[in-house]
């Protein structure tokens, strides 16, 4: 596997843009290029583009589909549909100890356990 030095993933990125066109000039996978990035703590150049993710917004607000802004802003459908759901959804809220406890502790119903102690009784009879 081919070195990449900081300085150069950084002039790579300003060239090529996209970790997978930076891979593909080094015979790498883009995720290689991708773990550098995050190695070297350079962030990715499309991260945070505040401006693009509201003109997709608008685009979507007044019906344009999914398909086309990908297409005009040259992403990705998945990604295209994280960034619409990531920028109009409000921050969720992080569970507390009680509701996660309250959600972890499952309490069986009476007629389940008698069903089961039938089906065990069965068993036996059978043999």
């Amino acid at each position: 596997m081919p070195r990449v030095t900081k300085t150069e993933l950084l002039r790579l990125q300003k060239k090529f843009k996209t970790d997978a066109r930076i891979g593909d000039e080094f015979g790498i996978t883009r995720q290689a290029i991708h773990q550098l990035r995050k190695k070297y703590g350079i962030p990715s150049r499309t991260s945070g583009n505040p401006e693009r993710n509201q003109q997709i917004l608008t685009m979507r607000d007044k019906g344009a589909s999914v398909e086309a802004i990908a297409r005009k802003f040259k992403l990705s459908i998945p990604q295209t549909y994280r960034i619409i759901k990531e920028s109009s959804a409000p921050p969720r809220k992080k569970a507390t100890k009680k509701s996660a406890a309250k959600k972890t502790s499952v309490k069986k119903s009476p007629a389940k356990k008698s069903t089961a102690k039938k089906k065990k009784a069965t068993k036996k009879k059978r043999r």
